[in-house]
This record gives structure tokens, C-alpha cells and sequence, in this order.
């Protein structure tokens, strides 16, 4: 799985300016059920994907805390949220809070396991956010994504294909979707 995760990068930058283009594209002439199709895609991916046994998101980088999850974690943790904000969490650059350290506190890394897993924000409940409605709002986020998630970057390529945004938009794989 490291290899995997260690070789996403250099294959997102050679296929950045496809990528962005692509999302451009799409966003310009997304079928109208693109949401239902990402839907599926994701399904699928995560049928055959298991995040423990890559935890890459966890090691990496830090979800935003929004007030409900900070009230929910503190909650599970038994301590004030003031005290957890206090212990866990700084403001980042666009003034949200987020963990003040990576891999996350919370990150059991003999097994990928979350501490706090009943209890995780949001942000991570949805990761990699390729199943949430208004898909081609978050083609940005998700292309961050896939420098990070393995699966993020099966659903990109696989939607490429599923999706083309060429001049021949009509292929076998589309049409099963319409």
C-alpha cells in the first residue's frame, strides 16, 4: 500500500493539466446525473478499498473542527470542550481549527484505527468527499484528495473513462448511466 500511496503524487502531477482540464470540462457539460454516477463510483471503489489499511488522510493531514464536531469529540473524550480545543487543536491560516499535529492524535497506527472514531468530525465521516451531492462544486477538493487518497484517485480515473469530456462523449460506458 505505501508504494501506492508513495507514487500518487508523481502521477497526479503528470496528469494535472489533463485533470484540470477534465474538471473544467465537466463542469461546463456534466450530465445531469453526475452525482448518481459518482455516487456509484465511489460505491464501487469502496467495495475493494479498505482505508485501514492505508490510513494516509489520518497520517497526513487534519480535518476542520467545526463547532459541532469539537462539542462531539470533547463529549466522547469526557473533557470540557475548551479544554480539548485547548490540547488538540490550533486555527490554521484561514482561521479554522484543526489538529495541531500529523500524523492525527487520534490515530492508532499499529492498526489505522481512530480513538475517537464514534465521535470523528465531519470532515472525516465523508472523506474523500466523492459521494456528496454538487460532485463537479468539489473537483478541486477532490483532485487535493487524490494526491492523498488511493481511492479518490481510482474514482478520478475511473470517471474519466465512465465520463469522457472529449468530443466523443457518447461511449459504451456513458450511455449505461443515462
Amino acid at each position: 500500500m505505501q508504494a501506492i500511496i508513495n507514487e500518487l503524487p508523481n502521477k497526479l502531477f503528470k496528469a494535472r493539466k489533463e485533470n484540470i482540464s477534465y474538471f473544467k470540462r465537466l463542469k461546463k457539460r456534466a450530465p445531469k446525473n453526475i452525482d448518481y454516477i459518482v455516487q456509484d463510483l465511489h460505491d464501487k471503489e469502496f467495495e475493494k478499498t479498505d482505508c485501514l489499511t492505508c490510513g494516509n488522510c489520518c497520517k497526513t493531514t487534519s480535518p476542520m473542527f467545526f463547532p459541532k464536531d469539537i462539542e462531539r469529540a470533547a463529549k466522547f473524550l469526557r473533557i470540557k470542550e475548551q479544554k480539548f480545543m485547548e490540547t488538540y487543536l490550533e486555527r490554521d491560516e484561514d482561521d479554522c481549527y484543526v489538529l495541531k499535529s500529523a500524523p492525527c492524535t487520534f490515530l492508532d497506527e499499529r492498526d489505522n484505527m481512530c480513538m475517537i472514531y464514534e465521535a470523528r468530525p465531519k470532515a472525516c465521516a465523508e472523506y474523500p468527499h466523492t459521494n456528496r451531492k454538487k460532485f463537479t462544486q468539489l473537483t478541486d477538493l477532490t483532485l487535493k484528495n487524490a494526491e492523498i487518497c488511493p481511492a479518490a484517485y481510482n474514482i478520478i480515473e475511473t470517471l474519466k473513462q465512465v465520463v469522457p469530456m472529449s468530443t466523443d462523449s457518447t461511449s459504451e460506458k456513458f450511455r449505461k448511466y443515462k
